[in-house]
């Protein structure tokens, strides 16, 4: 019944709204012939006032005053106040009838004014009409409770009415404001994911690709020098280097593949993530290019989240790969420490100290490379932190802090995005099937040292 009730009154609050010169007219002939016949109602007893037209213009004169409520509320309130008291004072019944021009009048100044304006002006117009109420002759042998009583409840209704309708009409507002305000950042909101769904693939992208390509150009320049002076050594180089690029496509594969699934159980299960116990081939990819990768553990080493094994992978994958690339080192190392609560990773090498700050730096240069800023950006996703810079005995060194519970928007909740659309946390999804397939590989001795040889 209420949601058939509010129904009609927005029917008619739209058809106001589009005529309310109509409605007000109507308004104020429908109240005149209310006031009219209030005014020709008298008690048993009581000898009505002889001032029938006095009484007709006095309530023309109040039903056209509400023509300018809108503009005027307290303007048309103060009029028809003045009218129905001087009514009242002639003799006239108080009856709702004869006080329906000014119940009227403050509905809707209750509507359009705020509380403290309703209150002062209703407030006004009780006292004055109550007041003219006791006063008049009207009422007969009436007791005083009777002629106050009735004017106060009848003015009372209007305004609490008005209120309520005040209050619903601004909650309206404040609904459509909000809806209004979503529809414009919605389109906004949209951009700002897709450019974050580009920087990740971007990343994922680079590291998978980067890494296999500079390992591949260093084994075949390698190859190509050893190709006179020790045959042997050169086609062992390549060797492997089939296995890189077999590697690189395996893995271009799957990171395409995440983009392409369709969340379809018939689908084929995704291959493991990469993580800390893909160190071994890694470290025998870096040897075969001319680097020797020894790598330290310290302390117990433990399961590790899928966000924080996949993203300390992929910083020493990045890390080795700059040494492939720029720096002039024959060694490096990397040193994985678990504390408490966090993986600290160091990965150095002993290359010169002038032409590993000029390798690096080009890393960072916009344009140039991205893989100092994507390390950057891989650590602080999970909450932790990175830093890379040159020695001071010479060679560059990477250092980076990963918490083993890490944050919920960077690892459980960029999972979640990927539920929704195809490419939205890859590295995290993958993670998660690493974590399937591969649970408790990655380091299961305390401190282990494999080294790469060098051709």
């Amino acid at each position: 019944m209420s949601s058939s009730l509010e129904r009609y009154t927005d029917r008619f609050e739209q058809y106001a709204d589009r005529h309310p010169r109509v409605i007000d007219v109507a308004l104020a002939a429908g109240l005149m012939g209310s006031a009219t016949l209030g005014s020709s109602i008298t008690l048993p007893g009581v000898v009505p006032p002889d001032h029938d037209s006095a009484g007709t213009v006095l309530m023309g004169v109040s039903c056209l005053a509400l023509l300018r409520y809108r503009k005027y509320p307290r303007i048309t309130v103060v009029v028809i106040t003045v009218c129905t008291v001087i009514a009242v004072d002639l003799g006239y019944l108080v009856t709702p009838l004869l006080l329906a021009p000014v119940m009227a009048a403050l509905y809707w100044l209750a509507v359009f004014c705020d509380r403290k304006t309703t209150r002062i002006y209703g407030g006004t117009v009780m006292v004055a009409l109550t007041a003219g109420s006791v006063m008049s002759s009207s009422l007969g042998s009436h007791s005083l409770l009777l002629r106050t009583i009735g004017p106060i409840f009848w003015l009372m209704l209007p305004i609490a009415v008005g209120n309520m309708t005040r209050l619903r009409r601004a909650y309206l507002a404040a609904v459509q404001a909000r809806a209004e305000h979503a529809e414009r950042t919605r389109e906004e909101e949209a951009r700002l994911r897709v450019t974050e769904e580009r920087m990740r693939i971007a990343r994922e992208l680079h590291d998978v690709v980067a890494h296999h390509l500079a390992l591949a150009n260093a084994q075949a320049g390698t190859a190509a020098h050893l190709a006179r002076s020790n045959p042997e050594q050169s086609r062992k180089i390549l060797t492997d280097l089939t296995g890189t690029t077999s590697s690189a496509l395996r893995e271009l594969k799957a990171t395409l593949g995440l983009l392409r699934q369709n969340d379809d159980p018939a689908s084929p299960s995704l291959e493991p993530a990469p993580g800390l116990h893909c160190l071994p081939d890694l470290v025998a990819a870096c040897a075969s290019a001319g680097v020797a990768v020894s790598v330290t553990t310290e302390g117990v080493p433990r399961p590790l989240p899928p966000g924080v094994d996949l993203t300390a992978f992929r910083i020493v994958q990045e890390a080795l790969t700059n040494v492939t690339k720029h720096a002039a080192a024959e060694r490096a190392h990397v040193r994985l420490g678990y504390a408490d609560s966090r993986l600290l990773i160091t990965v150095t090498n002993d290359g010169p100290a002038a032409v590993a700050v000029g390798a690096n730096a080009s890393t960072a240069a916009p344009g140039r490379g991205f893989g100092v800023m994507g390390m950057h950006e891989r650590a602080r996703s999970i909450g932790g932190e990175l830093r890379a810079g040159p020695r001071a005995g010479g060679g560059f060194e990477v250092t980076t802090a990963l918490p083993l519970q890490p944050l919920m928007t960077a690892a459980a909740g960029a999972a979640g995005d990927t539920g929704t659309t195809g490419a939205a946390g890859m590295a995290e999804v993958a993670g998660v099937a690493a974590v399937a397939g591969e649970a408790g590989v990655a380091g299961e001795a305390s401190d282990t040292s494999v080294e790469g040889h060098k051709p």
